[in-house]
């Protein structure tokens, strides 16, 4: 079975769901008593200690679309435990920095289906996690592979299998989605035939009223059975309108949804294609990196202009200040844009690009040198490496 946990911002009313505060008519009131909670602070409370240590910390309040408390859904087993769920948490703190204070297994929540008339089970989870970075008091900032390695850490410590990521999950997702309105296009079918095929059949014939003459003869009763014809055919006419709308909707859905496929299967085989050049190639490979890091150098400029107009009479005569400007620059970019810092390390061994970027932080021009060695991205990158 495959497991998933995906952090979203979290909602104001995610406490009274997750403890079943009040009642929902999605869920089976039976097996709410399987549900299990575990709590160490409650939302409103946790949010407060976060503005006041950010205040402490950084001496400035936390911004406005900071989201320092965040839910995450994980789908688990039925014979998930809490013990297990808590163990995620505590994995989540020690190697990502994410503090989980909410926990609360979901058991009465699923679905019956269609045809079968069985109960399907959603078993799920939902974990409430501080997302405070207690170095800085500001929120955590995390990469792609960090997301991957969540996804990693909650198969491991839930024994499942993982879900699959990137593109060839969405395909698989959009895949099932098609599948299940496939089917549903199917069920509206058979009962758009079995609508028209009921006008002709004998079903019909009991709209007819008969009732005995003073002789004894069955007879129609023509205004009761011109009535009741009246009613069936509006009747009729209703539903089979209703269905074919439905099978429209239900068609063009599908459409898109195939559209989406054939472009997400267009977009992996050219990736394939592209990784496999890149592997094999040299010379390929130095051009698509020459092209990355030219990006790269460009969304840097952008960024130094854009802090030179922010605060154009900041004090950039003192060089140690100005490297820390730079250094929380390629942060900034590094954050908003899923940069690696050896993407940075590798355009600051040159030394010539180097003076370009500092002479235009310092006076929007490239006349002062500097060396690569003063540059904290590389040193913070060779500690790494000892």
């Amino acid at each position: 079975m495959k497991t998933s946990i995906n952090f979203k911002v979290v909602k104001s009313d995610s406490e009274t769901h997750n403890f079943r505060k009040k009642t929902f008519d999605y869920i089976r009131k039976d097996l709410t008593p399987r549900n299990e909670y575990w709590m160490e602070q409650r939302i409103a409370d946790r949010i407060q200690k976060i503005e006041a240590y950010c205040k402490e910390k950084s001496g400035r309040k936390l911004q406005k679309n900071a989201m320092p408390v965040r839910e995450a859904v994980v789908v688990i087993k039925e014979d998930t435990t809490m013990l297990e769920l808590q163990n995620l948490a505590k994995r989540l703190e020690e190697e990502l920095s994410i503090r989980v204070f909410q926990i609360a297994i979901h058991k009465d929540e699923g679905h019956t289906d269609k045809d079968t008339k069985e109960w399907k089970p959603n078993y799920h989870a939902h974990l409430i996690a501080d997302w405070q970075d207690l170095n800085t008091g500001k929120t955590l900032k995390h990469q792609s592979f960090h997301y991957s390695k969540m996804q990693d850490l909650t198969a491991e410590c839930l024994n499942m299998e993982r879900g699959i990521s990137g593109s060839r999950g969405r395909l698989e997702a959009i895949e099932f989605k098609i599948q299940q309105k496939e089917e549903d296009l199917k069920v509206l079918e058979e009962r758009y035939d079995l609508m028209k095929s009921e006008m002709g059949s004998k079903k019909s014939e009991e709209l007819v009223v008969k009732e005995n003459d003073f002789l004894g003869f069955k007879k129609i009763k023509t205004d009761k059975t011109i009535e009741n014809y009246e009613k069936a055919f509006r009747t009729y006419k209703s539903t089979i309108l209703k269905n074919k709308t439905e099978l429209e909707s239900k068609s063009k859905q599908i459409t898109e949804l195939n559209t989406k496929v054939d472009d997400l299967k267009k977009q992996v085989h050219l990736s394939k294609n592209k990784n496999a050049v890149l592997l094999t190639n040299p010379t390929v490979f130095a051009s698509e990196k020459k092209k990355y890091l030219d990006s790269v150098i460009n969304i840097v400029e952008r960024e130094i202009k854009f802090s030179r107009f922010r605060n154009p009479h900041l004090d950039r005569t003192d060089k140690q200040k100005l490297i820390s400007e730079m250094e929380k620059i390629a942060q900034k970019i590094s954050q908003e844009n899923t940069v690696p810092f050896s993407a940075f390390n590798e355009i600051f061994k040159d030394t010539g690009m180097t003076n370009q970027l500092f002479s235009l932080l310092q006076f929007g021009n490239n006349s002062t040198n500097y060396e690569a060695e003063d540059i904290p991205i590389q040193n913070k990158r060779k500690r790494k490496r000892l």
